[in-house]
């Protein structure tokens, strides 16, 4: 077959694993098949899915050994789960494949080092970025750690999008095919790069959201242009949409309003950032509630929200039958709402192709539409680190449980139905520490003691 015009037949993982097998892996400077240590195991979350389930699981595995001169084998010590992950969780991300272990965000303790590790040694401790950096190539010279164009072998995102995102930790083949963090050992590829220091002053219920949130939702802010006195919409209350609210308000913006359903992080976000709220299941017209609140419009728009999250049965059936893959609802009220020469910034995952997209308004009213793509965590984490350890910025306000790793099956099943109250956890391992104080103690789904914030 002529592969320079090959077309992925399809969107589904099926077709898209066919579509890999036919135009082969792009080359990377590192692999995806880590070796393994003899008779070692360890617990680990992987995916099973299929057409008719939802089916992760906690399986009993070996332990990954060095395979490169540039890895970092760490025993974690604080993982957990992303609104991002429930995409593998409901199959809407390409290139799964069962036994694959999940989890982008994860912190632990140097364990191995490769014979090239120059800035980390066996005891450290230290938080990964959830994307994996190559530091060599010229998006990682520009500091666009996130764009490395070395480490993704997913020829099919290379055909769909022109040039692939970074290889991840635990999210697909469509983004590398490398073991996540949600286990009790993860390999980490080119450890001088992709892992940070973390000072003894910094808990881990502080420091692990250092590996994506805390970045992102500050790139977020960045990418919506925020500065003092502007006025901020943001679509989406989960941990990225409060923790970007907090930035806004740290930034000196006028009003933020944050719009959602859930009561519980609506509440959070007026009573603790200090936001104007809209309930959506309320307010039949978000734009017309937003413009009563700002008569011009906001200056700045921030879709946490994304794709898999439909109100209108347009978008529904479409996404259903297959006719879209991603809604374009949200997009829509931020065009509508967003002031003349605003600004909007999708940090929520898109994957593919939308319908009925409102092109005329962005032209029309003169808005900037960017993709905040996955955000280049090590352009901001040493910074981020500093805000964090002197105490301006606190991760932990939207930390709401703590788990151990062999419940994450029910913890997938309860995050996606947003039950007990449950908005961002730390899941501990056999090798975490106490917990911190004023920080969630451990809860139990197989108990029956999971409660809405059970903050000691």
């Amino acid at each position: 077959m002529d592969k320079s015009n090959f077309t992925p037949p399809g969107i589904t993982t099926t077709a898209a694993n066919q579509a890999q097998k036919a135009m082969g892996d792009r080359p990377t400077t590192t692999t995806n098949t880590p070796h393994m240590r003899e008779g070692e195991t360890q617990l680990t979350l992987q995916w099973y899915g299929n057409r008719e389930n939802l089916d992760v699981r906690v399986i009993e595995a070996p332990v990954p050994a060095i395979a490169e001169p540039t890895d970092v084998i760490c025993k974690v010590t604080a993982t957990t789960v992303c609104g991002s992950d429930l995409h593998l969780y409901n199959k809407e991300i390409m290139q799964l494949q069962r036994g694959d272990i999940l989890g982008h965000e994860w912190m632990g303790v140097v364990d191995e080092v490769g014979s090239e590790i120059k800035n980390v040694k066996k005891g450290d401790r230290v938080v990964a970025s959830f994307q994996i950096a190559c530091g060599t190539c010229k998006f990682c010279q520009e500091g666009l750690s996130s764009m490395c164009d070395k480490t993704n072998s997913s020829s099919v995102q290379e055909k769909l999008y022109g040039k692939p995102f970074a290889g991840l930790f635990g999210y697909s083949h469509f983004a590398g095919g490398f073991a996540g963090g949600q286990a009790e050992y993860v390999r980490c590829p080119f450890g001088d790069v992709n892992l940070l220091k973390i000072p003894d002053s910094v808990p881990d219920e502080k420091a692990l959201y250092l590996s994506d949130i805390v970045p992102t939702s500050y790139h977020a802010v960045q990418c919506a242009d925020v500065e003092k006195g502007k006025s901020v919409a943001i679509w989406g209350a989960g941990p990225i949409g409060l923790l970007a609210a907090k930035w806004c308000m740290l930034a000196g913006a006028r009003r933020v309003i944050v719009i959602d359903k859930v009561k519980e992080r609506l509440a959070l976000a007026r009573d603790t950032i200090g936001t104007d709220i809209i309930n959506f299941e309320e307010e039949n017209d978000v734009v017309a509630a937003i413009y009563k609140l700002e008569p011009e419009g906001v200056h700045c728009g921030i879709d946490a929200a994304a794709f898999r999250y439909t109100k209108g049965i347009l978008h529904t059936v479409q996404r259903a039958v297959g006719l879209e893959t991603d809604s374009s609802e949200i997009v829509n009220e931020a065009l509508r709402a967003v002031r003349k020469f605003g600004s909007i910034c999708l940090v929520a995952d898109y994957a593919a192709l939308t319908n009925q997209f409102l092109i005329g308004a962005l032209m029309e009213k003169g808005i900037t539409l960017r993709g905040a793509g996955q955000a280049p965590v090590q352009k901001y984490w040493k910074d981020l680190l500093k805000k964090i350890e002197s105490g301006e910025f606190d991760p932990t306000i939207i930390l709401s449980h703590r788990f151990h790793i062999d419940e994450f099956r029910e913890l997938y099943e309860a995050f996606d139905k947003k039950e007990d109250g449950i908005m961002k956890t730390f899941v501990q391992t056999r090798f975490s520490g106490p917990q911190a104080p004023g920080t969630p103690a451990l809860s139990s789904f197989k108990a029956g003691d999971v409660k809405p914030s059970a903050v000691v």
